[in-house]
């Protein structure tokens, strides 16, 4: 039988609360940059991204919609992308979930992963294109992998920010 004494009458402060999910947001952007791959073309999914994405499926009043600015910026300077790339991306991506998310009322295991595979699917060629404009990078294809991956791996995290949440909340 589990123990729940340990959960009873736990006092959260504020900060608690609402810094976990920025928190693992910026720890999943830095993952991309401290990970001892070396690889010619991209491979690891955007986590930072992935997270972010997670917490607004799971909890949409979390988020409110400047949050792309801060977040953005800091993935930015971690995954070494031309500064602004994700600042533009993840807000564009958190107005088309708000807008998305007063059309349907409801929600599913299947929507909110096909949502998702979208957000990704259009942040990752965003950064493309903006590496592209930049003059570097190479065909659009190199990015397949990556997406597959992030699409792959989403319920994973979706899965690890479901744990956080009920661990951050009393």
């Amino acid at each position: 039988m589990p123990r729940y004494d340990h959960r009873i009458g736990r006092d959260r402060t504020l900060l608690h609360i609402r810094g976990t999910p920025v928190v693992s947001v910026m720890i999943g952007s830095m993952i991309v940059a401290v990970a001892p791959v070396i690889a010619q073309t991209p491979l690891l999914p955007p986590f930072g991204l992935m997270i972010f994405l997670a917490w607004r499926l799971l909890r949409p009043d979390i988020w409110p919609l400047w949050i792309g600015l801060p977040l953005g910026l800091f993935d930015d300077l971690m995954s070494g992308q031309p500064l602004g790339s994700a600042i533009f991306l993840w807000t564009i991506i958190l107005l088309a979930l708000d807008f998305e998310s007063q059309r349907h009322t409801w929600r599913d295991y299947w929507h909110g992963w096909f949502v998702a595979s979208v957000a990704m699917a259009f942040a990752l060629a965003g950064g493309w294109l903006a590496v592209h404009l930049a003059g570097h990078g190479g065909p659009i294809i190199q990015i397949l992998p990556q997406i597959a991956y992030s699409i792959g791996l989403f319920p994973i995290i979706v899965r690890l920010c479901a744990a956080l949440d009920r661990w951050r909340l009393p």
